[in-house]
């Protein structure tokens, strides 16, 4: 915009005509304010309904002031609990380079159409197995009619012990919150990962239990762990680099946080709805400040979440410290867990966990878990929505039928087991210390 200067006085011009239209809005708040006084305004009559709604805002039990955070706070928290009947799942399945098919199996053995399924890819993989990836869920019949399975177009580069894994977990999540208000718990699984049950057994299992319990394996951060971890400063080469490489640590150490206490446990998890909802809305700022701390941290996958829930009163007696997984590990733990084969498949039936970790592509446990455990000869592990004739070899799951009748198998049996053991109040004392 030209401004017209007075050379005299080196001043703009325009600078001065604000006075007009503060003398106007002057005379205009006195006459409001006398009408006040002399009753001009009257109040409506009794009865008389007003022409606008009004929004109460009611007080928080930790603050002396009025906010609305705390309405949002209390019907989210609420949210979970009290619903009943059939539960829905939502899944993020991520892989690298090479994984797409592994992803496809794995979405196909836990595949159910009351779940919610994000896929991602990420960027170390070349563009032409992302499109691979999309093109197959696009040509699947099934994933297209329900619309239930979606593969993020936006690939990150995703380095396991930096932010970057807590970074792409936080976009499926809002992806999911957004696309579907369904689903009551999320599970992050990777392409070597495998169900040992049925999603029949699961759902049948969750249908039973509140809808506001997480799953997250936690401890305090302490020893070795607690100085190698939280006191190094590092720095994701995956947040500005193309190409995927190791953390960059810098020569400055940190101190400890004095304000909140540090946990760590396993990266997989299951989270309720209402605390994942918390971690994107941070109505009070802490999964916000929990995000830029865990920014330079070793390993934040394994602390993110664990040191948020257990932070927060209203959240840390729903955690439950166990992932679902069974995980072999050597004596003593290496950085990554040994991969399963047959000799382990005893172990992990025995372990009444859902969910196994990890095994290598295309291993032959995978095909005798398909057959032994979850009764999977065509592409999807059958259930009770699945009413299509086997006759001929037929796929019964070709025929959908209610996706809210359960067929539990002897895989309900055995995670009944193991709730019961987590749900146990004996259990349920270790939260978070």
């Amino acid at each position: 915009m030209r401004k017209y200067v007075n050379h005299h006085s080196g001043r703009v011009i325009g600078d001065r005509i604000w006075a007009i239209p503060f003398i106007a809005s002057f005379i205009i708040f006195i006459t409001l304010f006398f009408s006040v006084i002399s009753g001009i305004f009257t109040a409506p009559h009794v009865g008389e309904k007003l022409s606008f709604d009004i929004i109460p805002f009611s007080k928080s039990d930790d603050s002396t002031g009025y906010f609305v955070e705390s309405d949002l706070k209390r019907s989210l928290d609420t949210n979970g609990g009290s619903k009943s009947g059939a539960p829905s799942l939502a899944y993020l399945i991520s892989g690298t380079k090479g994984d797409s098919h592994r992803m496809m199996r794995t979405l196909s053995a836990v595949y159910h159409p009351r779940n919610q399924y994000i896929l991602h890819l990420d960027l170390e993989a070349p563009p032409r197995e992302r499109l691979e990836l999309a093109s197959l869920v696009k040509a699947d019949l099934t994933f297209r009619e329900v619309e239930n399975v979606r593969v993020m177009s936006q690939s990150n580069l995703v380095t396991y012990k930096g932010p970057t894994m807590i970074a792409c977990t936080l976009q499926a999540i809002s992806i999911l919150l957004k696309e579907s208000s369904e689903w009551d718990w999320f599970i992050n699984l990777s392409a070597s990962d495998y169900p040992l049950m049925t999603q029949d057994d699961l759902l049948h299992a969750f249908s039973n239990i509140s809808r506001n319990i997480n799953f997250i394996e936690h401890m305090q951060l302490a020893g070795w762990k607690l100085n190698q971890r939280a006191k190094p400063i590092i720095i994701d080469p995956g947040l500005y680099l193309s190409k995927k490489s190791d953390l960059a640590l810098t020569t400055q150490r940190r101190s400890l946080p004095t304000s909140f206490k540090l946990f760590t446990g396993s990266a997989w998890v299951m989270l309720t709805r209402s605390f994942l909802e918390y971690c994107i809305w941070g109505w009070d700022n802490l999964p916000r400040t929990m995000l830029m701390y865990y920014t330079n941290f070793v390993s934040s996958p394994e602390g993110y979440f664990h040191t948020i829930i257990c932070d927060k009163e209203e959240y840390r007696h729903t955690a439950i410290s166990h992932d679902l997984h069974y995980i072999a590990w050597d004596s003593p733990p290496k950085q990554h867990p040994i991969s399963l084969s047959m000799k382990d498949f005893d172990k992990m039936v025995k372990s009444n966990a859902p969910f196994a970790r990890k095994f290598a592509k295309d291993d032959p446990v995978l095909d005798k878990i398909d057959k032994e455990l979850l009764g999977r000869t065509n592409r999807f592990a059958p259930g009770g929505w699945c009413i299509g004739s086997p006759e001929g070899g037929a796929d019964p799951c070709s025929v959908r039928g209610n996706d809210s009748v359960f067929k539990p198998g002897p895989g309900s049996e055995r995670f009944q087991v193991l709730l019961h053991t987590l749900l146990s109040e004996d259990f349920q004392k270790k939260q978070c210390t």
